[in-house]
């Protein structure tokens, strides 16, 4: 059973950076980022290949945030800039067993626990 741990998350005001980091316990290929701000669904946010050359982004996002991997590291991250309030929510790190995993959260096998981004405005 692979673990993932996130990091990186805090408050920060609007137009600020924050950078999450997701590290593994194990081998993972695809991964993604999902968020759930309160009272809505959990949505897409980023998502990445096993190799890096695959990445899609939610349109909310997309110029804004960028996800990346290191695999010798086994971990990836999310770069988050130009931060805006409705970008607050409790974002979770996911990883699967597939290359690529995409946009379903039923693409992935393994989530984390979530780490709490607040934008400020």
């Amino acid at each position: 059973q692979v673990q993932l741990v996130e990091s990186g998350g805090g408050l920060v005001q609007a137009g600020g950076s924050l950078r999450l980091s997701c590290a593994a316990s194990g081998r993972t290929y695809g991964m993604g980022w999902f968020r759930q701000a309160p009272g809505k669904e959990r949505e897409f946010v980023a998502a990445i290949s096993w190799n890096g050359e695959i990445t899609d982004y939610a349109d909310s996002v997309k110029g804004r945030f960028t996800i990346s991997r290191d695999n010798a590291k086994n971990t990836k991250s999310l770069q988050m800039n130009s931060l805006k309030p409705e970008d607050t929510a409790v974002y979770y790190c996911a990883a699967g067993k597939r290359l690529y995993c995409g946009r379903q959260s039923n693409g992935y096998d393994y989530w984390g626990q979530g780490t709490q981004v607040t934008v400020s405005s």
